[in-house]
């Protein structure tokens, strides 16, 4: 039922909505992502250097797309790029409660990195699949087990990691998608262990290293819990991001999260496999900015973890939702579905908070200490 519901969604947006192409950007807002004025773009397109931009029957600019903003990085050697030593950042978006807004900051972050120029694999571990349905799939009527880690967690894939990762619209960002047969992963994780040992729990860090030197950044959505898929994607990330809405209920199950998480850790260290993180981020998310419970919340949670607390909220928005219903994301939209302003206010918490996601990922490059 879900999936014909699905199917029907997927099909009205086929008919209503060109093909998914990317964001693209006037020459004011290249010039700022590419770190360069727009004169002296228009000046690399005069001389050649970069390729002169279409314009539409009115003679408007139509717009550089992500390519086009990757292009410019080259020529003007403005590319964000870690360098070779640099270990890729591998960031799992973890919580022990589902609804706290994971799927959605992990996929707009993993946007977001790319508009700014990053090379990016998001990994959907979650078997829900909410952000490969924000690619525009129809998980379990698109995709089929071979198509996700699932077999790569069985320990015999028919094809490697690199052969389960497809381009998307968004220029450098890269999807491993996930559908609802994922979910057979725990228990058939949990036999393996049995047999094998608790080094299966190794087996997903194993196959993401294979294809880690492509990218500049990994960001994996693993399931709300901490059973086998998630322990898994979590022995491969080297940072976290975890999601918390200002309630009592989702503050008191962080906690308990953060305690298990600890206490599980400290029991496979005794078995030789224990992830080390360069930085744990927590995102104040799904809130509201005149609900005096919640700004209570919100003061306690920046009392407990300090600094780990990103300072940006993700407010609620109907802006997330509306882009939800066209299976896309905030990034996705080319105009508001609310009013500007609430669009505005969206972008712009969006992009603050990648900000600071960003500032954090420098910190796992050594080139870049003392630089930015």
């Amino acid at each position: 039922m879900a999936s014909m519901v699905l199917s029907k969604l997927q099909e009205r947006n086929i008919q209503h909505n060109p093909p998914r192409s990317g964001p693209t950007f006037t020459i004011s807002q290249a010039a700022s992502l590419v770190g360069r004025s727009a004169s002296a773009i228009r000046i690399a397109e005069a001389e050649g250097r970069l390729p002169h931009q279409e314009r539409n029957m009115t003679g408007r600019r139509k717009g550089y797309t992500l390519k086009d903003l990757d292009t410019m990085r080259q020529v003007f050697d403005t590319r964000p790029w870690r360098e070779e030593t640099d270990p890729p950042a591998i960031i799992a978006c973890q919580n022990f409660k589902g609804g706290v807004g994971k799927s959605t900051i992990a996929v707009h972050m993993a946007q977001y990195l790319a508009i700014h120029g990053y090379r990016v694999l998001l990994i959907d571990a979650d078997a829900q699949a909410s952000a490969t349905m924000q690619f525009g799939y129809i998980p379990d009527k698109d995709l089929d087990e071979l198509d996700s880690i699932y077999a790569l967690l069985q320990g015999k894939p028919e094809r490697g990691i690199a052969q389960i990762i497809r381009k998307t619209h968004f220029h450098n960002l890269d999807l491993i998608p996930a559908n609802l047969k994922l979910y057979n992963a725990e228990y058939e994780v949990a036999a393996r262990i049995g047999v094998h040992g608790f080094n299966v729990l190794t087996t997903l860090a194993r196959d993401i290293h294979k294809v880690a030197g492509n990218y500049d950044v990994i960001v994996m959505d693993p399931p709300p819990a901490l059973g086998m898929v998630s322990l898994s994607v979590m022995y491969a990330a080297n940072a976290l991001l975890i999601p918390v809405p200002p309630s009592i209920v989702d503050f008191a199950s962080t906690t308990a999260f953060l305690g298990m998480l600890e206490e599980t850790m400290g029991a496979l260290g005794e078995h030789d496999i224990q992830p080390e993180y360069g930085f744990v981020g927590m995102v104040i998310s799904k809130s509201e900015a005149n609900i005096e419970s919640q700004r209570q919340i919100v003061d306690i949670t920046n009392t407990v973890f300090g600094r780990s607390v990103f300072s940006q909220e993700l407010r609620s928005s109907a802006e997330f939702n509306n882009a939800a219903s066209q299976l896309k994301t905030v990034f996705d939209l080319t105009s508001s579905t609310t009013n500007h302003a609430v669009r505005t206010r969206c972008l712009n918490q969006l992009n603050q908070l990648g900000w600071e996601l960003e500032e954090n990922i420098k910190k796992l490059w050594p080139s870049r200490h003392g630089l930015d």
